[in-house]
């Protein structure tokens, strides 16, 4: 125990102390000597429950924390906040429940495993490439993943590989929600691991763009094709010539154009108001999308548009072509540095990390240059590379902003009983959140949410459970499995949870070291008070001096009514 002796804070129980003495003392003069025993005693209690008086920080006990069971348990869950610190076996809970509990010095050595960590998408559209990545903790030989479809039909293969990560990828043919299943195997066939894999195909939204050409090309004809067997509308116009002109009508009316597809030579062929009128429109939220590979004027980019532009080598070297798996596409003739100046940054690189792609915002839009060329040459050798390659660029371009409410189901595994969540973007703080055969839920802003609102969901059996909110533009869905799937995977995410919590909780424990230094040199410094609460015996002391009052109450009631009937 450590009293301080601060006179700020030994005031109020010195005062206490004094008027409990004198009233001792008032009573002793009239040799009410019970009463005067009474007074000094609730003087002394009550000095003691207002004293400064409190455990030195580490002084409550570690607690030894078992979940071998995969759960805390209740005692635990209670004893948890008056620990100083906790002894912890077993592979530790998810994040869900270690957010409630507060931060505390955390020992722990995990035992070693075979971990398992699945990444797939959860949601898609219909003609986008699923792909599903496995990796374990370690791969002491060969194995193989598989995916399977419901009906146990093998749909990917990765082969025999020792690598300690392995993906595969499918192409789903219809738009549906199922539950695939994922296997991992030895190289001998047995079965090391298998489970559900959740997925909803969607059908996907059509993109409506807008397509301003001043000379014909291999790639912008290319690339038109690609867009309509996506089902984009299009309104699409190429100048072939001084006075002739291809015109593609939009199949359906352009309500919001998605992004606006121009080569250079269009842009520089334009008038300065022209232009302006360009940026304005980016500014309102159209994304500018130009393919730079016939730029010829550098000073027009820069003045009108603030980028730096330079040449690039005549006869480009084969380390200058950019690489994307089997496509290598040569860059743009002129093309910004690698280390563009503001307002222009790189949006995004090749597999050796050089830029392609660049943008700088403008209003509420931005404007975007692709500045590679020739990827036309893959439209008959490989087409879907060249389709995954652009459906990669439109998501960085134009899909963004495509949806203005979207579903987010960030808990990877959730399971019944435990905590999961549930967050929509686009809709208001306290809208309602429903859930067929649950109670009514609100969604409510989150700080670590910025453009989202949340609720908390504790999933009560496996399987699909769908959700909806008013101002939502389709149901959300989220997949809940059975406690015993993926054991391996549930085992990784609680030591991930608990390797977070370790370290939030590793600023507490050096605080806690530093007070004790403090109190150790400065034997008169108040110590750090631990979360444990007060003294007990300052909680018994409020309690004793309650009753002492009381009794005097009861004595002094008792000489009042003696002295009236005495007259």
């Amino acid at each position: 125990m450590i009293i301080s002796t601060d006179l700020a804070n030994i005031a109020s129980p010195l005062a206490a102390l004094a008027a409990g003495l004198i009233s001792a003392v008032l009573y002793g003069r009239k040799r009410r000597w019970i009463d005067a025993a009474l007074a000094g005693v609730a003087g002394a209690t009550l000095a003691v429950a207002v004293a400064d008086v409190r455990l030195p920080a580490g002084a409550a006990a570690p607690l030894a924390v078992s979940t071998e069971a995969g759960r805390i348990s209740a005692s635990d869950l209670y004893a948890i906040p008056a620990a100083s610190s906790i002894v912890l076996s077993g592979d530790g809970v998810r994040e869900a429940e270690w957010r409630d509990l507060p931060a505390r010095p955390l020992q722990w050595k995990p035992a070693a495993a075979d971990l398992l960590w699945l990444d797939f998408p959860r949601s898609m559209s219909v003609g986008r490439i699923f792909t599903l990545t496995v990796r374990r903790s370690s791969a002491p030989g060969q194995w193989r993943l598989q995916l399977l479809a419901e009906n146990k039909q093998v749909l990917a293969d990765s082969g025999l590989a020792a690598e300690p990560q392995l993906s595969v990828q499918w192409l789903p043919p219809v738009a549906e929600t199922m539950v695939l299943q994922a296997r991992l195997l030895d190289k001998s066939g047995k079965t090391i691991a298998q489970g559900p894999v959740p997925l909803q195909v969607k059908d996907a939204v059509p993109l409506q763009i807008q397509g301003r050409f001043d000379a014909p090309s291999f790639d912008a004809r290319a690339l038109n094709q690609l867009l309509s067997d996506g089902g984009a509308v299009l309104d699409w116009n190429v100048t072939l010539g001084k006075s002739i002109t291809r015109s593609e009508t939009a199949r359906a009316p352009l309500v919001a154009a998605n992004a606006m597809f121009v080569d250079a030579a269009y842009v520089e062929h334009l008038s300065s108001a022209a232009r302006a009128a360009l940026l304005a429109q980016a500014g309102k939220g159209v994304p500018l999308v130009v393919l730079g590979g016939n730029a010829s004027d550098a000073g027009m980019w820069q003045r009108d548009f603030g980028l730096s532009l330079r040449q690039q080598s005549p006869t480009t070297e084969k380390e200058d072509m950019r690489q994307f798996g089997v496509l290598s596409l040569p860059p743009a003739q002129l093309n910004p540095a690698e280390s563009v100046a503001a307002p222009w940054s790189v949006l995004a690189r090749d597999g050796r990390k050089q830029p392609w792609l660049w943008q700088r915002g403008v209003g509420r839009g931005r404007v975007v240059w692709v500045g590679v060329a020739d990827w036309h040459k893959y439209a008959i050798s490989a087409p879907h590379a060249l389709a995954l390659w652009w459906q990669s660029a439109m998501d960085l371009i134009v899909l963004d902003g495509v949806q203005k409410t979207v579903w987010q189901m960030s808990d990877p595994l959730p399971v019944p009983g435990l905590r999961s969540e549930v967050c929509a973007q686009g809709v208001k703080a306290g809208t309602a959140l429903a859930a067929e055969g649950y109670a009514a839920m609100a969604l409510a802003a989150r700080a670590d949410k910025a453009d989202a609102v949340c609720a908390a969901f504790w999933p009560q059996k496996a399987g699909w459970v769908k959700f909806s909110a008013e101002g939502m533009a389709e149901q959300g869905e989220e997949y809940v499995y059975a406690a015993g799937d993926w054991p391996a995977w549930q085992k990784a995410l609680r030591r991930d949870a608990t390797l977070q919590y370790a370290a939030r909780s590793a600023p507490r424990a050096a605080g806690q070291r530093a007070d004790a230094t403090a109190a150790m040199a400065e034997p008169n410094a108040s110590a750090g008070v631990a979360d444990g609460g007060n003294w007990p015996g300052v909680r018994a002391a409020g309690v004793l001096f309650a009753l002492v009052l009381l009794a005097l109450w009861w004595r002094e009631q008792r000489q009042i009514g003696g002295a009236d009937d005495r007259l």
